[in-house]
């Protein structure tokens, strides 16, 4: 697969705040790829560096075959990006706030690509109404309308469906979808994990530093746990009993279930750890082995700093 996006080494500082610490990964052309990680791993830095927008940066990165620190603007001409804060014009229709973003980039035969936008978000009926009017699902497809204007090649989009609800994001995701079958590369962050899953490889970033680059199934795959999932009875002392157990190598919890992680050659039979839970009084439901998720395979390499 050609490599549309390409950085070694990257490295960036917020004065003494190291932001990004010698990031070396690649992207293929027509790829979704998804970037994971908590709060100030160093994500929107990374998308704003390859967007053009921050300078300094230490390392390379080149995108569409071209250096991003030579041919920046030629190579900003091809980018789309969706920040967290988007700005749509309140006080504007839909279709006047994609007029001004198509005279941002010179679009020339706007009516055409107006008409293929509104039908390809499913704006079309709302094409009149004012953007202030619209709900937070219609509000973020009308944001990547605007920024698919110019029929960029590589779409970086920062948490694009944060804070949407789920009908919405599930239209979002079936438009990217579709995005995928012209050939875009989409570069993307998000703080879920079921849409994580959707990649075709994710990359796990933590305090700048990269921890990992695979697909999702494989990351799994090579899970050293299995995974015990239950729902502990209502007592406060049910972690800590579970976390002194025999044999449990970690417990995470997971709302109202835990996670109990058991090396895979010595995972004990569910029956009598069940028997054993319920002599403990720390056992309510659930009990039972589970494929680990891909939210499972990130925290342990967060805690455990990446063992596998």
């Amino acid at each position: 697969m050609k490599a549309v996006i390409d950085i070694k080494g990257l490295r960036f500082s917020y004065g003494e705040v190291q932001a990004l610490d010698g990031v070396s990964f690649d992207v293929g052309e027509g790829e979704m790829f998804g970037l994971i990680g908590p709060d100030g791993a160093g994500k929107s830095t990374l998308i704003k560096i390859l967007c053009g927008i921050l300078k300094g940066y230490e390392g390379e990165a080149a995108e569409l075959g071209e250096d991003l620190k030579t041919g920046g603007e030629s190579i900003k001409s091809r980018l789309g990006y969706l920040s967290q804060e988007f700005s749509l014009y309140s006080d504007l229709t839909v279709e006047e706030n994609m007029s001004f973003f198509a005279e941002i980039h010179q679009i020339r035969d706007f009516p055409r690509r107006r008409r293929e936008l509104l039908d390809f978000t499913r704006m079309a009926p709302f094409r009149n109404r004012k953007a202030g009017a619209l709900s937070g699902g219609m509000k973020k497809k009308l944001a990547l309308a605007c920024t698919l204007i110019h029929s960029p090649s590589i779409v970086y989009l920062d948490e694009p469906t944060n804070g949407v609800d789920p009908v919405s994001r599930r239209e979002f995701w079936e438009i990217l979808s579709e995005l995928l079958k012209t050939g875009v590369t989409v570069f993307m962050t998000t703080p879920y994990m079921d849409e994580a899953e959707r990649c075709s490889r994710v990359a796990f970033l933590n305090e700048g530093k990269l921890l990992t680059v695979d697909h999702p199934s494989l990351m799994r795959s090579r899970f050293p746990y299995e995974v015990f999932e239950l729902i502990p009875s209502p007592s406060k002392d049910a972690g800590e009993i579970l976390e002194k157990w025999p044999g449990i190598r970690d417990v995470q919890s997971f709302g109202e279930r835990l996670h109990l992680y058991f090396l895979k050659d010595k995972a004990p039979d569910a029956r009598s750890l069940i028997s054993q839970f319920k002599e403990k009084k720390v056992y309510s439901r659930g009990g039972r082995y589970i494929s680990p998720s891909l939210e499972d395979v990130f925290i342990n390499y967060l805690d455990k700093g990446g063992e596998q």
